[in-house]
């Protein structure tokens, strides 16, 4: 332990002298492209290049002075001592959150995401290997593997793997309170987290993790590894994060700072659509969220119409409809000009129409057009000037008069209409004439859901597009189970050169009508070649055993029990069950169990409640007794904050109070204990099941 305070002093002092450094290079650095951004504003154009030199070296400063504070109170967590076959060179390698460097080229601190760093994570004691991304790995024999405890730069003991087992350390992490971000798990990684977050780029990751796997945290810091070991392949504003709704994207992209990752793209899903449907769209449109109005649900009549819209089915129809209307537009017979004889051919133009299915129709006319004014040029080639350019005038847009008159808003109704006169008498599809019209009706208003804006999307595509969308490298989807297989039927053809992580839990799918309830189509979708991967991570690190078992007798009801918690042997108080005669009786046995539990010193509790009216009636009740937080917010934050169960998928609380959600009768129903399943597992430490 004396060795080991010594050399944590050692690389503390280290770290304050770079502070010091990289402060005064910084400011120097600053001031350097001040004076250049004036020149050049004054007329000194010349300077540029000295411009973009002094900010590169600025950002590169700041950085490293970023990195060295936030050493500073935890410069490394990890050692391993191990030595290398082929070389026979021993090396030891302390392991922290941020690199930092002795001096320009020795490493004093090995970044958790460099390829060395992964033998902590992977490895047990003996031999191993580890390598650098896509290449051939090098093996070692691993010596030591030490985790260290410190906290507010002190080091107040270490644990040997071979000595202290991996829930023993775990369970001292889980035990914190639960701040108001996404919490890093930098130190605690698991090998089965590593492996996902360490997968190569250049692939298709399809994750079942259930509740309180650390998938959404699994996801940010794959994000983090990839943004540091594959910089020369995907720039910071390829990347994406997709999830359900603001509230869940503003709690993951908080934590987002802390793991050196810059401000990437994050939108929901229907934000998405609207990107890649057209310019300004939701300008001009509105997004209509089922349920998210107080009172609204599912099952309203304007939502009935869902539980079709999102099938793989649905999309591929309207694929077929696109098509037909892609052959009957296209004129491929022979042009034909009496002076100057055969333009284009019948069969080079069904050539263009055949290899080129990913043309959008105005792309393919517009080929067309520039393929006839290269052939009059080759055929009149030495011809007078002037009688070149009549000729070409006189079949200028000669196929670009063939576009579509109809909006994407009218070929969409177009469809809706032949679906309906196709389908409204199939088995086995019960709508109402009622229901149809009503869906109907809000599209007439401009008034769109994300089943909506995904087939508008892929109209577009087939119909209107001018060339493929490349601002998507990779995109990362979380709660992948609340949309339908017509999505993702949708961004796989929209997206066909896009790496997808899609993580989710099918047992947490709330829109059981809509959702995903399996994974068999998705992996038909994205699983299709050797890299792609369907991985599990079944253990859960987020509840106690007490919260654990009692969720999983409702997963029983919610999954048939397909996806088993495993869960970290972590022990709390029992979960409370308890009845009341009235909503007012209720409230105030909540209020006085919130400042209990904020007496424990909790920091997040959270109210779920069944939808939006019963979570605005809870809020009336309760805020005459006990301080909340605002619940219209759309950002996670300390203190009790009172939401309605599609809400917090996604989320985690230290203590979490069911508002009359009936445990009781509600799991005889797979739908209902979908919903009970995902309220209950959000807590960390407390449970407690309160109905009227």
């Amino acid at each position: 332990m004396r060795q080991e305070q010594l050399h944590f002093q050692e690389c503390l002092d280290i770290i304050v002298r770079n502070v010091i450094k990289y402060q005064q290079e910084y400011e120097q650095r600053h001031t350097q492209v001040q004076e250049l951004y004036k020149a050049i504003n004054s007329g000194d154009v010349e300077l540029y290049n000295q411009l973009m030199t002094a900010s590169s070296l600025e950002e590169h400063a700041a950085a490293s002075l970023r990195k060295n504070r936030a050493a500073q109170d935890k410069p490394y967590f990890g050692r391993i001592d191990f030595t290398e076959k082929a070389s026979d060179l021993e090396q030891r390698v302390y392991i922290g959150k941020n690199g930092v460097f002795r001096n320009k080229t020795e490493v004093l601190i090995a970044d958790w995401r460099a390829p060395i760093s992964s033998v902590y994570y992977e490895n047990e004691l003996g031999q191993g290997e580890y390598g650098l991304p896509d290449e051939k790995p090098i093996s070692i024999d691993l010596h030591l593997k030490r985790t260290y405890n410190v906290e507010n730069g002190k080091l107040l003991g270490y644990y040997d793997s071979d000595v202290a087992s991996n829930d023993e350390l775990l369970v001292q992490y889980l035990s914190k309170n639960k701040d108001a971000v996404l919490g890093e798990i930098i130190a605690t990684i698991q090998q089965e987290q590593n492996a996902i977050i360490r997968k190569s780029p250049f692939a298709n990751l399809i994750v079942q993790g259930v509740t309180g796997s650390g998938k959404t945290t699994v996801a940010m810091h794959r994000i983090s590894y990839l943004l540091y070991n594959y910089k020369h392949r995907f720039e910071s504003n390829e990347y994406c994060i997709i999830g359900s709704n603001d509230l869940l994207l503003n709690y993951i992209t908080s934590g987002l700072p802390e793991l050196d990752v810059p401000n990437i793209k994050h939108m929901r899903m229907d934000q998405l659509f609207a990107r890649l449907c057209e310019k300004d769209w939701l300008k001009k449109n509105k997004y209509y969220e089922p349920g998210a109005a107080p009172g609204g649900g599912d099952d309203s009549d304007a939502y009935a119409t869902a539980p079709w819209r999102c099938t793989l089915s649905f999309m591929q129809e309207l694929e077929l409809y696109l098509l037909h209307l892609r052959e009957s537009l296209v004129d491929l017979s022979p042009l034909q000009d009496k002076q100057i004889g055969t333009i284009l051919s019948e069969s080079n133009n069904a050539t263009l129409f055949q290899e080129n299915p990913s043309f959008s129709i105005c792309t393919l006319l517009s080929t067309l057009d520039e393929r006839v004014r290269t052939r009059i040029k080759f055929l009149m080639s030495g011809e007078d000037r002037d009688r070149l350019q009549a000729k070409l005038k006189e079949y200028a847009g000669h196929y670009k008069a063939m576009r579509p008159t109809e909006s994407i808003y009218e070929l969409y109704l177009n469809y809706l209409e032949l679906w309906w006169n196709t389908h409204q008498d199939t088995p086995g599809i019960s709508l109402s004439v009622g229901a149809w019209q009503a869906h109907l009706d809000r599209l007439r208003r401009r008034e769109y859901d994300v089943y909506d804006i995904a087939a508008l999307s892929l109209i577009h595509y087939r119909v209107y597009q001018k060339a493929p969308n490349e601002e998507f490298g990779l995109l990362f989807l979380d709660e992948a189970q609340d949309f339908g297989i017509g999505i993702y039927y949708v961004l796989r053809t929209l997206l066909p050169a896009t790496y997808f992580t899609i993580m989710g839990d099918v047992s947490q799918n709330i829109h059981y009508d809509t959702g995903l309830n399996d994974w068999y189509e998705l992996q038909k979708l994205f699983l299709k070649n050797e890299r792609d991967q369907f991985l599990l991570l079944q253990k859960s690190y987020r509840n106690t055993i007490e919260i654990s078992q009692y969720a999983g007798r409702i997963l029983e009801k919610a999954s048939s029990g397909r996806y088993k918690i495993q869960p970290v042997i972590r022990h709390g108080i029992p979960v409370e069950e308890a009845r009341f005669w009235s909503d007012m009786e209720m409230a105030e046995h909540a209020a006085r169990l919130i400042t209990d539990i904020q007496s424990r010193g909790y920091r997040t509790t959270a109210v779920i409640c069944r939808n939006e009216e019963e979570a605005a009636n809870a809020r009336h009740l309760l805020t005459p007794l006990t301080p909340l937080t605002d619940g219209a917010a759309a950002n996670f934050s300390v203190g009790t904050m009172v939401l309605p169960v599609r809400l917090v998928k996604g989320l985690e609380f230290d203590a979490v109070i069911l508002w009359n959600l009936d445990m009781q009768h509600g799991p005889d129903d797979p739908r209902q204990a979908k919903l009970l399943y995902v309220a209950a597992t959000r807590a960390l430490h407390e449970l407690h099941v309160l109905n009227c």
